[in-house]
């Protein structure tokens, strides 16, 4: 990842900026690109800001996530139809995990999907797969009474983090700046509340990608940097702070929550990387159905914790006790919480039971591992 902000090339795409690019230049904010974003990278350092994620909450940017609107009578079938799993029974107020398949099977994009009224559904997906999800939703709802409509573009979208977040959103409320539509408390996770911050409409979502409790929550552009300074402000007395992309990383990492383009991707399939259960195969037909079944001898996504403090790095070999290449790792890194190097790998079969002792090859040394169970690190 890039440390500073760097002009583009003459040749380049030109990057595109969160509606609070501002206020994270102000906050001295380091940046990278990111699915042709320039977004925060880190603001203080990426252990100050993962610790906080895990002790106070941390403030987190994720307006470069696309946001794509199902709305018709049709949507919930449609949705049945263009995703491995069923939504049209989730209620409203509901949010549910769920994959976009391609035809073969493979893993277009991960998604959480919101059912915010009868007919109208919110699916939100990965920054880098904007355009492959809006267009394979786009595609897949043609003999469906539906629109499918890309509002990325007009949406701010905010994270907060951590065992505080609770307790800034009811500052917000009792300041009267927050207004859910039902108390905060009958929101549990996995679910979503309608309501306005300073009468622009806003969607609370308990939802999260650092396996702790906390928010996001779904804004206007124009009202975006308000959000953010009132949070900022309601959050400091308990220790909140900004957190950027590096300290998301290892946090979504301890909480093993797979990332596209490492753990995830058109070459993986659903059980492969553990998420057979968002698959529901007692639906008679979706797009991928065919194609969706891994085969017997295809690696599988494994957890690994590596001795001493040297980590694994994506694309590092993992090795058995002969030497023999039997895998490779997706993800590593030497997490912040439990103080110890942690990675995920894929694996071939037969080395991916709890307790197998491997290796991983780092930069020329093998570096004992053994499988583990997934997560590394789950909130109490």
């Amino acid at each position: 990842m890039t440390d500073a902000i760097v002009p583009p090339a003459e040749d380049a795409v030109e990057p595109r900026y969160s509606p609070l690019h501002e206020v994270h230049v102000a906050a001295g904010a380091s940046f990278t690109d990111f699915a042709g974003w320039r977004m925060p990278v880190r603001y203080s350092s990426d252990l100050q800001e993962h610790h906080a994620v895990r002790t106070a909450a941390g403030l987190f940017d994720l307006s470069h996530m696309a946001e794509i609107a199902v709305v018709g009578p049709g949507a919930g079938a449609f949705l049945d139809h263009a995703l491995a799993g069923t939504l049209s029974t989730i209620a409203v107020g509901r949010a549910k995990y769920s994959l976009l398949l391609a035809d073969k099977g493979g893993i277009i994009d991960d998604l959480v999907v919101y059912r915010l009224d009868e007919h109208d559904f919110l699916v939100v997906a990965n920054a880098g797969n904007r355009d492959a999800a809006f267009s394979a939703l786009a595609t897949r709802a043609h003999d469906f009474d539906v629109t499918v409509d890309d509002e990325s573009d007009d949406t701010a979208l905010i994270a907060i983090q951590g065992p505080e977040a609770v307790g800034v959103l009811d500052e917000l409320i009792t300041r009267d700046r927050l207004a859910p539509d039902a108390p905060l408390s009958e929101l549990r996770y996995y679910r979503v509340l309608q309501g306005t911050f300073d009468d622009a409409p806003v969607l609370i979502a308990r939802t999260g990608y650092t396996g702790e409790d906390g928010f996001e929550l779904y804004i206007d552009n124009e009202t975006a940097p308000l959000l953010w300074q009132s949070l900022a402000e309601a959050g400091a007395p308990r220790g909140v702070v900004p957190a950027g992309l590096a300290s998301r990383d290892t946090l979504r990492l301890e909480a093993g929550m797979p990332l596209y383009g490492h753990e995830l991707g058109l070459d993986t399939k659903p059980a492969q990387a553990g998420l057979g259960r968002v698959v529901d195969a007692s639906k008679a037909s979706f797009i991928g159905r065919e194609g969706v079944a891994a085969s017997d001898d295809a690696r599988v996504l494994v957890g690994l914790t590596l001795e001493g403090r040297r980590a694994a790095r994506a694309e590092y070999s993992v090795v058995d006790g002969a030497g023999a290449v039997v895998g490779v790792v997706t993800s590593g890194a030497l997490s912040p919480t439990l103080g110890h190097p942690v990675a995920m790998a894929y694996v071939e079969p037969a080395s991916s039971a709890v307790g197998t002792v491997l290796g991983v090859d780092v930069r020329g040394t093998v570096i004992p591992a053994t499988v583990v169970a997934l997560p590394f690190y789950k909130r109490s």
